[in-house]
């Protein structure tokens, strides 16, 4: 029985919670907080009628480190479950570290003034996690996250070493929007305008955004999809842990309406970061951007249709030659059947909850700063079946 504090009311932050609720053997309190208290009591009040499962809530600053460590100090939780914002990993680490509990987050710091993610400032708290006796587990999302977990399956029971790696998320769902986000749209338009980035023989090639595409049949009915090349987090650990790799690549699809929309903002500057003065005020035409676009969650009860998230592997196992396609396909009617919230938050907040019960049952554990694929994928990949987001793995 464990005790964890989710720190993130948004869509994923939801599901989350939700999710634990579900699992009682495996979290026998969930305390929520984030900066506005009243999402928070919303989102317990939800799960209280879903499950019957009481949620405590608390209003913190997630930037602020003396707070966040003043709340894990009241609350003692046994995890600190992550689903802020990216620029709040790096206090929430601090707050961890000062208050003595392990760490679990579903994607890598963003510094708020600069359009790069990388996990070099999360690396850099390999030493202190680990004279600290706590464990830290980046990444525990589905991309990054599933996928990681995916490569470690493979590798680990069907190559001897995996050469190439394409990773293809597909949201093929639609919700009738002009234009609209299905996650933070900050984070979301500063990852999709940035370079794109993929391994090739041992570094980093360069693409201009969204310029290079590919046409792909994704199965189970979901059919032909443009998918475009992006710089993705996980590929960043991947190529460390993955024996023999030679490629790897992201990509994913977008459609045109969205497209358009995204080149006519960035063409008048909408999407940029840089400050403007605005009636004697600085602020980020991206940030305005964002408080006019449709709010993620408020997608769920629109959005109709499938999400298709996997990896597509070719390597070797006994010297002959193999491919193999893993993946899941995950119904936003379904999903907000479940939990009131569409497949994208879904497919983030259920591996999170799976990762924190991999850390608090001591299936996953050690001290230090750890990805998802230098643990035991076993585990996971069964707990993902149990829990919502079932996998078919087909050798191609």
């Amino acid at each position: 029985m464990s005790k964890v504090l989710i720190i993130g009311a948004g869509g994923v932050g939801s599901v989350v919670v939700h999710k634990c609720a579900q699992v009682p053997e495996g979290f026998s309190e969930i305390h929520l907080a984030s900066r506005t208290k009243s999402k928070c009591d919303a989102i317990a009040s939800s799960v209280k009628e879903r499950t019957g499962v009481e949620v405590s809530t608390s209003q913190v600053d997630a930037d602020d480190v003396a707070q966040v460590v003043a709340l894990l100090r009241e609350v003692k939780p046994d995890l600190l479950l992550n689903v802020a914002l990216p620029y709040q990993d790096l206090p929430l680490m601090d707050a961890c570290l000062e208050a003595g509990v392990n760490y679990l987050d579903t994607a890598n710091y963003e510094p708020p003034d600069e359009a790069k993610f990388e996990y070099k400032w999360q690396w850099a708290y390999q030493e202190r996690f680990k004279e600290a006796g706590l464990m830290a587990l980046l990444g525990s999302g589905f991309d990054p996250g599933v996928t990681n977990v995916y490569c470690a399956h493979a590798q680990k029971h069907h190559f001897d070493e995996i050469h190439e790696l394409d990773i293809i998320d597909c949201n093929a769902g639609d919700h009738g929007q002009a234009f609209a986000t299905n996650f933070n749209p900050e984070i979301n338009i500063r990852e999709i305008t940035q370079r794109g980035r993929y391994w090739e023989r041992g570094e980093w090639v360069e693409t201009d955004p969204l310029a290079w595409s590919m046409d792909y049949e994704f199965p189970e009915g979901i059919g032909h999809k443009k998918c475009y090349l992006m710089y993705h987090e996980e590929l960043e650990s991947l190529v460390m842990h993955l024996k023999g790799l030679k490629r790897a690549r992201f990509w994913m699809t977008f459609g045109e309406q969205y497209l358009t929309h995204l080149r006519v903002l960035e063409g008048i500057g909408m999407t940029s970061i840089k400050p403007v003065n605005y009636n004697g005020q600085m602020i980020q035409p991206l940030q305005f951007l964002k408080a006019v676009l449709p709010e993620p969650g408020s997608l769920g009860p629109l959005t109709q249709g499938r999400t298709c998230i996997g990896c597509v592997m070719k390597g070797t196992k006994d010297g002959q030659e193999k491919k193999l396609y893993v993946y899941n396909i995950c119904s936003h009617e379904a999903a907000y059947e479940e939990v009131g919230s569409q497949a994208i938050s879904y497919t983030t907040g259920v591996p999170a909850m799976i990762g924190a019960m991999m850390m608090l049952t001591g299936k996953w554990s050690g001290t230090g700063v750890f990805h998802m694929e230098q643990m035991d994928p076993d585990p996971f990949m069964d707990a993902l079946n149990r829990h919502g987001l079932p996998w078919t793995e087909v050798e191609l």
